[in-house]
């Protein structure tokens, strides 16, 4: 797994042993990043100069390719000791630490932001509805922008409903389905 674009472009994240982070694959990835830059309702406002929540954060491996390609700063979620171990490694290697902040976190139930968050990535173990159960947490707590984009993955055939969110895509790469949101407010860009 590595750094798709940008300034860390190549740079090989690590990850943690076992089967309880499952990080977003290289060519997932790649496909999200070019529709949030080329479609019509992103562009390089979607990205560059944002405040990034990467909530289930696992290697860490959006957030880091979210500030690879631009974004301002980028909050980590993340509650795995595992996992934590090896998002701190992987910030390290990419030496971003005063742009990034790390939370150990149920994302479910988050601390208060201090500011809310412009591009929302959200990766959560599959087959569990953890994406609207985040998403009213991340919501209440303050995370999440008017009108912010969000990206949340799932298995494949698992569906969203998730009422105020305007589904703006949703595409299928194998075992995961990207699913491309706009919050609630806001307006959109």
């Amino acid at each position: 797994m590595r750094i798709i674009a940008g300034r860390h472009r190549g740079r090989v994240l690590r990850s943690p042993d076992g089967e309880a982070t499952r990080p977003t694959a290289d060519r997932v990835r790649q496909a999200l990043f070019d529709m949030l830059w080329h479609a019509a309702w992103g562009g390089r406002t979607a990205v560059h100069d944002q405040l990034v929540l990467d909530a289930f954060a696992g290697t860490g491996a959006l957030g880091l390719e979210a500030l690879s390609r631009g974004a301002d700063h980028c909050t980590f979620i993340e509650r795995d000791r595992a996992a934590l171990n090896v998002l701190r490694a992987n910030i390290g290697a990419c030496k971003e630490e005063a742009r990034t902040a790390v939370l150990a976190a149920d994302a479910t139930k988050p601390p208060p932001a201090r500011v809310p968050c412009g591009l929302v990535f959200l990766d959560p173990p599959y087959g569990k509805g953890l994406v609207p159960l985040a998403l009213d947490g991340l919501a209440a707590a303050g995370w999440i922008a008017p009108g912010a984009l969000v990206v949340a993955e799932t298995g494949e055939g698992e569906t969203l409903d998730l009422p105020g969110y305007e589904m703006l895509a949703t595409r299928s790469h194998g075992a995961a389905t990207v699913h491309v949101l706009r919050a609630p407010g806001g307006g959109g860009n």
